[in-house]
């Protein structure tokens, strides 16, 4: 076994662990990171580029930044995080212009366009100032569980070396969770790492989270590819199979529609609503997104080409571990969340999707995350590395009773209840309510008999998170007996005025979910909330 001490251990290698590890570093902490895959290479952003949620310090741009999307989000954001937000990204992006050197584009007058960033050179220029801050990474050694000592705090974590499979532990003054959110192992671009453990880690802490209804996220993807860049297709007209126009459907709004008529036949698509300077632009922003067509023979621009939609769950929905403090601190001591672990309500409400609010949310809750984590470790002065632990970890290592079983059964259990657009996407009471019943006998079944050893518990554990994850969602689901941002209940489509609050959920063998309390919700006008949603509700 690796057997390591630090101050602060940093779980995940995406923007928001870079960036908690970096500024853990400079706050004069020492640091371990550890990744499921390559830090650099893994992950969403990685794999393609981001839009960033940049705006100039100018009040007016500001505050029409911070408006555009509460509608969207049911009125559920935070005003004073947003600002936040605002203020730390446009600080991070310019350390990146000016540490970093990312190389920018320019407009006419030479200015650069810091609004967006190419996956694969962020991260990888992310890697090189991870390494020189002085962290420790270790790559592809996925996290299994955590750490607590005696009174409950969070003490370290422990996992899986893959290369060459052995185990390793880590006892640290804080922990930050940057996992990523879950995407089910639908396939979708970079994804295949965010199986949503993070959270699992952090209820068996002790943990609570926020927003789990608002996790049906799905993207548009070719069908014969995994490339989920979703952005061009508001430049696209869809179609039948017959070849006439798809009404109502769309990329921003329109998705339902989608994904209804997929049920009973195949929907084309063209890219045909973008000008020729436009094109060349796509092409230069996002030239991965053209590689699946060029290898196939076919022009998006000209051509119909079929789609398909893939579940991004809690990646691009907002829902995660809740957060408590301004430095992304959790309800358990010691115990840090940024990025997609972490909910982003605070400044997304109910409504989010790739790059944008999520890049920025990232970056922003990785710095204070890193900070908050450094400072806490600091408090405890000597006493981290001395403390006695005990791990955290049950369903997939510790069964309950008699071990049978692989992961690989309940991971397919999972599946069939959370990517089927009838079920999670256009969801309904009927449908929710028997889906949430088998997903609790799946994880009773887990609970009692998967564990897996070595390398086999990393899947093992994936799979308890994602069934965990799949049941935090269909609770809060229920749970939200009305149409409020991405959750739509086909059932109840009106707002609710009485229901203008976050839900809290939590629990492993018993989920449980409550309001959080009505102090913590951003006011908001009734008569703007409600025709804003159901429009959104009719769109789509």
């Amino acid at each position: 076994m690796t057997d390591l001490t630090t101050d602060v251990f940093v779980a995940g290698g995406g923007p928001a662990g870079a960036w908690a590890a970096i500024k853990a570093a400079e706050a004069g902490a020492s640091v371990v990171l550890a990744d499921k895959g390559y830090l650099g290479t893994s992950g969403a952003t990685a794999s393609g580029g981001t839009g960033v949620w940049y705006v100039e310090p100018r009040p007016e741009d500001r505050e029409k930044a911070m408006a555009s999307r509460e509608g969207l989000g049911g009125y559920l954001a935070d005003r004073d995080w947003m600002a936040r937000v605002l203020d730390q990204t446009y600080a991070n992006m310019n350390e990146l212009a000016e540490i970093s050197r990312y190389p920018f584009p320019v407009d006419a007058d030479g200015r650069q366009i810091r609004r967006g960033l190419q996956g694969p050179e962020y991260m990888r220029r992310m890697r090189v100032r991870v390494r020189r801050a002085g962290v420790r990474v270790l790559d592809h050694s996925p996290v299994t569980e955590l750490l607590a000592d005696g009174s409950g705090a969070v003490a370290g974590a422990a996992g899986h070396h893959l290369r060459d499979d052995r185990p390793f532990q880590v006892k640290a003054g804080a922990v930050v969770l940057a996992t990523g959110g879950c995407a089910f192992l639908s396939k979708a671009l970079g994804c295949d790492v965010n199986t949503g453990d993070g959270a699992l880690f952090a209820a068996e802490a002790g943990a609570e989270l926020s927003g789990m209804e608002f996790s049906n996220a799905y993207a548009i993807a070719p069908a014969f590819t995994s490339v989920t860049k979703t952005a061009f297709y508001s430049f696209a007209t869809f179609y039948h199979a017959d070849g006439t126009v798809l009404e109502g459907a769309g990329s921003q709004r329109g998705r339902s529609v989608i994904a209804r008529t997929l049920l009973t036949e195949p929907v084309l698509c063209r890219i045909d609503r973008a000008t020729p300077e436009e094109q060349l632009a796509m092409r230069l922003a996002q030239a991965n997104f053209f590689l699946p067509f060029d290898r196939q023979g076919i022009d998006p621009f000209h051509d119909l080409f079929p789609v398909t939609l893939l579940a991004e769950g809690t990646v691009r929905g907002t829902g995660g571990i809740r957060i408590t403090g301004p430095d992304c601190s959790t309800t358990v001591p010691g115990l840090f969340a940024a990025g997609d672990a972490a909910t982003r309500e605070l400044i997304c409400g109910g409504f989010t999707g790739g790059g944008s609010h999520n890049s920025a949310w990232a970056m922003s809750s990785g710095t204070w995350a890193g900070q908050g984590a450094a400072r806490h470790a600091t408090a405890l002065g000597g006493r981290a590395g001395r403390r006695s632990v005990r791990p955290l970890g049950e369903a997939g290592i510790r069964p309950a009773g008699r071990p049978a079983g692989g992961h690989a059964e309940y991971v397919a259990a999972v599946q069939a209840e959370v990517l089927p657009y009838e079920k999670n996407l256009l969801r309904h009471g009927d449908r929710l309510a028997p889906a949430l019943e088998s997903l609790d006998g799946t994880w009773r079944d887990l609970r009692e008999s998967l564990v897996e050893d070595g390398a086999g518990a990393v899947r093992a554990r994936s799979a308890a998170a994602m069934t965990a994850h799949a049941r935090w969602m269909y609770t809060a689901a229920l749970a939200r007996t009305e149409t409020r941002g991405m959750h739509k209940r086909q059932d109840l489509p009106d707002q609710d005025p009485a229901q203008h609050h976050r839900l809290v959920t939590g629990g492993l063998d018993d989920v449980w979910t409550r309001p959080e309390t009505a102090e913590a919700a951003p006011a908001a006008p009734a008569e703007q909330a409600a025709p804003a949603e159901k429009a959104l509700a009719v769109a789509s």
